[in-house]
């Protein structure tokens, strides 16, 4: 990877994490490798504990690696401070939680129209009312989220992660505290409009058959890249 010159949406290079434990010092991430093109759907999978949320919050900025680099578009993040990563993750970035992290005393439009607001974006009210209707909430918008199901909430995480039209969109099991049918549903919506505003997508989930539907997968085991795998032809 000539990294300087990368024209991959999202890349990082010889990526390692290392936390203390006790005496003793745990690798998290152990030189991970990886290049994300503009507009792939990756899914990234592993059992509890191989490293998957660590990779995904580190490549968003969101914590400091220990060694390595990541960039978007890139931009080396370790070149950023911290006004800076916050302008990126902004401007440029949404993040998907499987917690949803919606504002409490804010209502679903409200929730959507922040980030637009955030990055400077014209018309947020009109763009959070769209994301709204295309997620099947417009009647809900003036609610908030104790409101709202489960699933209501998650659909409003995701208009509101598109909200600033990034570029880049993260997603940490967003169906994982959902049941089987409204996760089905989630993940339409999310590579519905995923499709609409070819953004690129890196997801981490423990869901086989949603990762069958990704571009690309890599399976991550102590920390480490194990294997990567491409859907047959005609298979998604």
């Amino acid at each position: 990877m000539d990294a300087n010159s990368t024209t991959a949406r999202l890349a990082c290079r010889n990526l390692t994490r290392r936390v203390p434990s006790g005496a003793r010092t745990l690798t998290i991430l152990d030189a991970v490798d990886l290049e994300v093109p503009a507009s792939e759907f990756l899914a990234i999978l592993g059992p509890s504990g191989s490293g998957k949320s660590t990779l995904l919050g580190l490549l968003a900025g969101l914590d400091r690696p220990d060694a390595g680099e990541v960039w978007i578009s890139g931009q080396p993040l370790s070149d950023l401070t911290e006004d800076g990563l916050a302008r990126l993750r902004r401007e440029r970035l949404g993040f998907v939680f499987q917690s949803f992290q919606l504002l409490p005393n804010f209502t679903a439009r409200e929730n959507v129209m922040l980030p637009a607001e955030f990055a400077g974006r014209r018309a947020a009210a009109e763009r959070a009312d769209e994301l709204l209707a295309a997620v099947g909430l417009s009647e809900r918008g003036h609610h908030y989220p104790s409101q709202l199901s489960g699933g209501e909430q998650q659909r409003v995480a995701l208009a509101r992660a598109f909200a600033a039209q990034p570029e880049l969109l993260l997603a940490d099991e967003p169906t994982g505290n959902l049941d089987a049918v409204t996760g089905a549903r989630i993940l339409e919506l999310l590579l519905d409009l995923r499709e609409r505003s070819g953004t690129t997508l890196v997801l981490v989930t423990h869901d086989p058959a949603l990762a069958e539907r990704a571009d690309r997968r890599i399976h991550l085991l102590d920390g480490r890249i194990e294997r990567e795998e491409r859907p047959a032809v005609g298979s998604r």
